[in-house]
């Protein structure tokens, strides 16, 4: 079982929960936790959700984690997350899970994350590794949202990006754009795409999380503008780490 030690709101509809596990000694940057709920009448809903901190990071013990879940309105459990746990419950959880869409401090090469959404959370995960280990490794994160509102960790990317080991970040807004922002608000495209991230030349590895139409399409851009598929990583939306 997990202790809830901390939570805040991260949006209007997510928020960020800090969770104490007994016998956690890390986690790598990139994996997720699965979360069972038990309702009264003992029908159970389990739901994996991609872990936002960097392992012992950030004030967080190495017993600690971080998640930061976005509530669906026809969702199970995250409307319950979001609204109803409070500080001092406990969950039911099984991991850290997962050892293939990781970043570990060790690796040199430089590094595109690419975001949809909410898929920005394992991303920050490596993010704030990448920044804690004050790694060398060139690091990119391009973050599609729908409007300024939505961005998960605002102050904190700007902060990253003025640190030791640098984060770029550049954002794409679908919705609404803020005011004077230089291009109007837009789905991304694949031009605006291979405008913002590394080149091939760089051979970068891609991370590359969000809605199953999102990663599909970007994954195709990126090979169609001749990076090697075997350095692209994808997480989908209600897949591992992506249900809610």
């Amino acid at each position: 079982m997990a202790d809830v030690v901390a939570a805040h709101e991260e949006t209007a509809t997510a928020r960020t929960i800090r969770l104490r596990i007994p016998g956690l000694t890390g986690h790598l940057a990139g994996q997720h936790v699965d979360v069972r709920l038990t309702a009264p009448d003992g029908y159970q809903a389990v739901r994996s959700y991609s872990i936002a901190s960097a392992s012992g990071a950030g004030g967080l013990a190495p017993d600690e984690l971080e998640l930061t879940v976005e509530e669906l309105p026809d969702g199970e459990v995250s409307p319950y997350l979001v609204h109803g746990l409070t500080v001092g419950d406990q969950l039911e959880v099984r991991g850290p899970v997962g050892g293939w869409f990781v970043w570990r401090a060790g690796d040199a090469g430089p590094v595109q994350l690419i975001a949809g959404g909410s898929g920005v959370v394992p991303l920050m995960s490596m993010a704030r590794a990448h920044a804690a280990a004050t790694s060398a490794a060139p690091f990119r994160l391009l973050y599609s949202a729908r409007t300024p509102m939505s961005v998960y960790y605002r102050d904190e990317l700007t902060t990253l990006a003025a640190e030791a080991a640098p984060l770029r970040v550049d954002y794409v807004y679908t919705r609404q754009a803020p005011p004077e922002w230089p291009v109007a608000a837009g789905r991304l495209t694949a031009e605006a795409l291979n405008a913002l991230v590394l080149p091939a030349a760089d051979s970068p590895a891609f991370y590359l999380c969000g809605s199953t139409p999102f990663v599909e399409a970007v994954s195709g851009w990126l090979v169609d503008a001749g990076h090697d598929p075997d350095r692209i990583r994808t997480e989908r939306y209600g897949g591992i780490g992506g249900a809610q």
